[in-house]
């Protein structure tokens, strides 16, 4: 006996709706994403990355501010690459494992960039969403502050707080952090604007929620997607911002060191032929730069298909 046509057409409708129901955003955000090969290349490149910033140092027996004086030689002091000495990237020009430096100035880099993009998108969110949700002239007031914050040279304020209070990382990564929320707050005060006027804000608000509990429970999670693509495309520039710090001299001191302070000083010896001491450090550079952007790119379509 046949089954009914209409019946395997109802069927097939619920199958559609039950599978519909059980797809969250987050879900299908994950698909596009995935079948983006060059954001699902650079993520694996990212994590491969990270895992050399966290385990390579176990790869090797040199601490990275260990002077090397078994090598001989008239230039004995710039060790080349080679795996009998140990040294899988070569020596500085003091003589320190090029490899153990490149590991640290790679965690140090990707710290300041996830530290500072942690604080700008934060700061940033929260000051955005409370202007765009009260409006009037606290917004106008708060939004005022803002545009007075970017007419001055960002550049100019983290040299005087390094030169203040003194030049140690947690202070950069502060200080990138405290100067970068600007525009995060602007792209957060026109989504929440959009935000507070559906309908389960102002049922919140009729109900006598409390204006800090909207803010907090109802507004910044419906931000998240943005909050999250800005933040893996402010990365990048937070590494490139803190590399050009490191290469004035006013960045991380030593004997710490970041990928920008062993590229500065790579670059300073290349005349003497020393290639090793550029190429190392600004391969890990280039790499997470791509990696970061890509990745970012591929959020960005996946979080909102229709800016494709």
């Amino acid at each position: 006996m046949l089954p009914n046509p209409s019946t395997v057409e109802s069927v097939a409708a619920a199958m559609d709706m039950a599978e519909l129901r059980g797809r969250s955003l987050w879900a299908d955000a994950r698909t596009r994403f995935s079948r983006n090969k060059a954001a699902v290349v650079s993520l694996v490149l990212l994590i491969l990355i990270g895992a050399f910033a966290v385990f390579g140092s176990y790869l090797t027996t040199h601490e990275r501010d260990f002077i090397d004086f078994s090598l001989t030689g008239r230039y004995a002091y710039l060790g080349v690459p080679s795996f009998e000495t140990g040294h899988y990237f070569g020596t500085d020009a003091d003589g320190r494992d090029l490899y153990a430096r490149t590991v640290q100035g790679t965690g140090i880099s990707l710290m300041v960039g996830a530290v500072g993009a942690l604080v700008a998108v934060t700061v940033g969110t929260l000051y955005g969403a409370t202007a765009g949700y009260f409006g009037g002239r606290i917004d106008g007031a708060m939004m005022r502050i803002v545009d007075i914050l970017m007419s001055i040279p960002f550049m100019f304020v983290l040299i005087l707080m390094l030169v203040i209070f003194g030049r140690s990382i947690f202070m950069l990564f502060l200080g990138i952090g405290l100067i970068s929320w600007l525009d995060m707050a602007r792209i957060a005060r026109g989504q929440t604007m959009t935000i507070k006027n559906k309908e389960f804000v102002e049922a919140a608000h009729a109900i006598g929620v409390h204006p800090a509990k909207i803010i907090l429970r109802h507004i910044v999670p419906n931000l998240l997607g943005i909050v999250i693509v800005y933040a893996t495309l402010l990365i990048p520039n937070m590494i490139i911002f803190e590399s050009f710090i490191s290469y004035l001299g006013l960045g991380v001191q030593e004997p710490d060191t970041s990928l920008g302070a062993l590229i500065g000083e790579g670059a300073r010896n290349m005349g003497n032929g020393v290639l090793w001491q550029l190429f190392f450090p600004l391969f890990f550079f280039v790499m997470t730069i791509f990696a970061l952007f890509f990745v970012g790119d591929g959020l960005r379509d996946a979080l909102d298909p229709k800016d494709r």
